[in-house]
Order: structure tokens, then sequence, then C-alpha cells
């Protein structure tokens, strides 16, 4: 086994996907996480502390990236344009490799209750990062925190439109599907007046 290879981050993030949607998570070892990877576990356990922390590999650059767009949004933009600027940023910074994960990620979430716990403890985290952003430009809490699950949802739909093996075409980039879906979000809360 080599001692070293380039990207051994995303190589155990894909290979633990790869297994975990192949045989099921808990069957999967991080011996066998490493050994797909072509890694050792002591390589693992310098990227990752245990096999669940790998759903959320991801999820700090996320929250950043939404924080910042938030941030850097126009001082009079109303919450709802903030967080669309918090989701424009936060998309643009994924890659062909987050969308090549997409699949991987949604079969082993589906198979697991851990899993899809954890999904929903991620979510809940970025609606979080989105508050605090919102609160800091002046925002209240009820508004904030409407805008964050709007805004949270809209990220899941548009990447899950951008993931979907099941489209034969190109879906175009993941910030644009999540814009949209923000968008059908706002004017399906519009109609529940």
């Amino acid at each position: 086994m080599p001692r070293w290879k380039p990207d051994a981050r995303q190589r155990l993030v894909v290979a633990a996907l790869g297994l975990f949607a192949e045989q099921g998570y808990d069957e999967t070892t991080v011996a066998q996480i490493a050994e797909r990877a072509e890694l050792t576990r002591s390589t693992f356990f310098r990227h990752f502390s245990d096999k669940r922390e790998i759903l959320g590999a991801g999820q700090q650059a996320l929250s950043r990236l939404l924080d910042e767009g938030i941030g850097a949004a126009p001082a009079d933009a109303t919450p709802m344009a903030a967080v669309a600027a918090g989701l424009a940023r936060a998309s643009g910074g994924m890659t062909a490799f987050n969308r090549s994960l997409g699949p991987l990620l949604h079969a082993a979430i589906e198979a697991n209750e851990e899993l899809r716990s954890r999904a929903a403890m991620k979510n809940a985290g970025l609606a979080a990062v989105v508050v605090e952003a919102l609160e800091r430009r002046g925002v209240t809490e009820a508004a904030a925190r409407v805008a964050a699950e709007l805004g949270v949802l809209a990220f899941r739909i548009g990447y899950g439109r951008w993931t979907d093996p099941a489209r034969d075409e190109d879906p175009g980039e993941l910030a644009d599907l999540t814009l949209a879906a923000f968008d059908e979000l706002r004017a399906a809360a519009a109609e529940l007046r």
C-alpha cells in the first residue's frame, strides 16, 4: 500500500460512501474504507475521528460560505435577499466532486436511520448559521428562522436536482437550481396567507 497519495480526504469520502451504499453503514468498517481508498487506517484517523464524521465533511465550509454570503449582501437587502446571497455563495463553492457524491450520499442516508438523523442535524446546523447571520443584520429571530428554514430547504432541493442521476441532461449550475427552488418556496409561502 502506498505511503502517500494526493487527495486522501476526498478518496476516503468516496470510498466510505460507496461502501455505505453497497453493504450498509453499520456493516462498513474504518479498515474497509481505508483499504478501498488505498490508504492506511492511521491516514483515515488523521482526517476523520470516526466514520460518522464523513457525512459532515463539507459542513464547515458550507456554513462558512452561507455566513459570508449573507454578510456580504447589501445593507438594505431584505432577509430573503440576504439568504439568496448566502445560497448563491454556498452553491458556487460546490464542485463536480460534490455533484458526483450526491447519489452515493443519498443512497447511504436513505438506507440507515442513524444517517438520516445525522442529516437532519446537519440541516438544523445550517439553519442555525443562517439565523445567526441574519440576526447580526438586525433581523428578528422569528423572521430569521423562517428565512433560514426556507433557505436550507431550497439548498436541499437544488442539490437534489443537481445530483439526480435520473436526469439525462446537464442539470446546469447548482446556484441556479438552488435559487430557483428558493423562488418556488417563496411563492408557495406567499400562497399560505
